[in-house]
């Protein structure tokens, strides 16, 4: 072989190996940086976890019933605490009774803070909402205001005549249909909590006719982004991805829909205040009319301006409604499939009630029975299975872990009501595991915390459940109840509905017949 061949050939072999280690170079960068990272951590000792992939973590390991997937990767991953990266985001799941006592009692304060997702602030008023405001003096102040002029047992008791007149609405509706159609409950249940609420925070209802149809649209648009998957907020990479398909878009739209009908509601407000005509509703003083006068009083520590009392007003109408029309929802779906349950809960309503047409609060606080059918429905169907995520302000150790600073938190409510350690049966429905036990659902018994716990515990429990326990009472006080074209209970659709909050998937369709009228 000659000089010349020889160099050539050389010349080949060094390209060859110069295009080899530029191709390669890249997968050693990730390597050596991989290598680097897990080094760095060997100090710390991090919640166990799943295996993941690079930029997208494990999202590709959770599905849409986000309460299923979190159970059964720390069932095989994790146990009561397991560390996953959604995207970039670091997230601690909590899937055990003492692990949450831990989070929202122990360390309550450590984990005090909401996440700051780009989402919430465009939909939520720029995290001016008690529900997921920054941990502060801010929140403290108007989490006071929704609680004592809204959330009291004082105002819901003044509050009580707007319950049972949409109550008498609801059930004229039913008595409509006797055996001649079979009633959309959960259509029905969703009008009665949102004109309570509606009558309650902005003074009247806004359900009736065509505008009620674009209020409608509206907020089941607003439920649908507000719990749809935001690829920003997880993997900033992929913002283009949400444009692309549209969702940026319409994050903007509802939003700004939501914005501009807050707005109308204080312009109305503040137009009816200059003038001397008042209707019967409007005597009745509103959740506006009194963000309106300590507005004007400016006796509080924050600055009340448009932005927090349209945050307030959103506040108010979103935790009191989708919520509330889940509960019954599931409640009502349990007692049909369970026939037996619902004869042994209408013979005690119907026994304390002895024929008498109004049910007061002095009747249903005599329904033990009742009380235990929400709680049983509770533990089964929490309405917001994973309740609002919360993030660590500092690090913290729990249960021998280390969590760092930033770590987000999801405690899995669905989960830990459903441990078997605790719970016998855990998946039957069963009321009467609550008779005889003291456990409760206002965030003192961390077996059951549909609620959440802790400072950032829902301040709207005792509202939530009085207009639960108002309405359930009087349907099964005055109708008996089947499924439609003689249908079964095993022939009830119990399949969740994925979402912020989670509904049946299928519409409740029920016949109803009448008792006592």
């Amino acid at each position: 072989m000659g000089v010349s061949t020889t160099f050539q050939l050389t010349n080949k072999l060094t390209m060859v190996a110069l295009v080899y280690v530029i191709a390669t170079l890249p997968l050693f960068l990730f390597l050596v940086k991989l290598l680097y990272f897990n080094r760095s951590n060997t100090k710390n000792n991090l919640p166990p976890s799943p295996s993941k992939l690079p930029i997208i973590g494990n999202l590709h390991q959770i599905g849409p019933l986000l309460h299923h997937s979190f159970h059964s990767l720390s069932q095989t991953h994790g146990g009561p605490l397991m560390l996953i990266h959604l995207g970039s985001v670091p997230t601690l799941v909590v899937s055990s009774a003492d692990a949450a006592r831990e989070i929202m009692k122990t360390h309550d304060l450590i984990f005090a803070n909401r996440p700051d997702v780009k989402m919430w602030r465009r939909l939520l008023c720029n995290l001016k909402e008690v529900s997921v405001a920054p941990y502060g003096e801010y929140w403290r102040q108007v989490k006071s205001i929704m609680t004592v002029h809204l959330l009291s047992n004082k105002k819901i008791e003044a509050n009580r005549e707007i319950r049972e007149e949409e109550i008498n609405v609801i059930v004229e509706k039913i008595k409509k249909s006797y055996e001649v159609q079979a009633v959309n409950l959960s259509d029905l249940f969703v009008t009665f909590t949102n004109d309570v609420v509606c009558r309650v925070t902005f003074g009247r209802k806004y359900s009736e006719g065509e505008s009620g149809k674009k209020f409608r649209k509206m907020l089941s648009e607003f439920f649908e982004v507000l719990g749809g998957l935001n690829l920003e907020d997880f993997v900033p990479q992929l913002a283009w991805v949400d444009r692309l398909r549209g969702f940026s878009a319409k994050v903007d739209r509802v939003a700004n829909e939501i914005d501009e009908f807050l707005d109308g509601v204080v312009e109305e407000h503040l137009k009816k205040q200059s003038t001397t005509t008042r209707d019967s509703d409007r005597d009745r003083e509103d959740f506006v009319d009194i963000l309106l006068k300590i507005q004007k009083d400016d006796k509080i520590g924050v600055t009340l301006d448009r932005m927090v009392i349209k945050a307030l007003l959103l506040d108010a109408y979103t935790a009191g409604t989708d919520t509330t029309a889940t509960v019954l929802e599931w409640t009502f779906a349990e007692l049909l499939k369970h026939p037996k349950v619902m004869k042994k809960v209408q013979d005690e309503v119907r026994m304390i009630v002895k024929g008498k047409q109004q049910i007061n609060q002095d009747d249903i606080d005599n329904m033990k029975y009742l009380k235990a059918v929400l709680k049983e429905t509770l533990r089964l169907h929490p309405p917001i299975p994973t309740l609002v995520p919360r993030v660590a302000r500092q690090d913290a150790k729990i249960m021998g872990y280390d969590v760092t600073k930033g770590t987000r938190v999801i405690i899995n409510a669905w989960a830990i009501a459903r441990d078997p350690k605790v719970w016998s049966d855990p998946n039957d429905f069963r009321p009467e595991r609550f008779l005889n036990r003291t456990i409760d659902f206002k965030g003192h018994d961390f077996d059951l915390i549909p609620f959440g716990a802790g400072r950032r515990g829902c301040p709207g429990i005792a509202f939530a459940m009085t207009t639960n326990e108002s309405l359930l009472a009087n349907l099964l006080h005055k109708f008996d109840w089947e499924l439609p074209n003689g249908g079964k209970e095993n022939d009830l659709d119990m399949n969740e509905q994925p979402g912020l909050t989670v509904r049946k998937k299928v519409p409740l369709l029920v016949v109803a017949t009448s008792f006592s009228l």
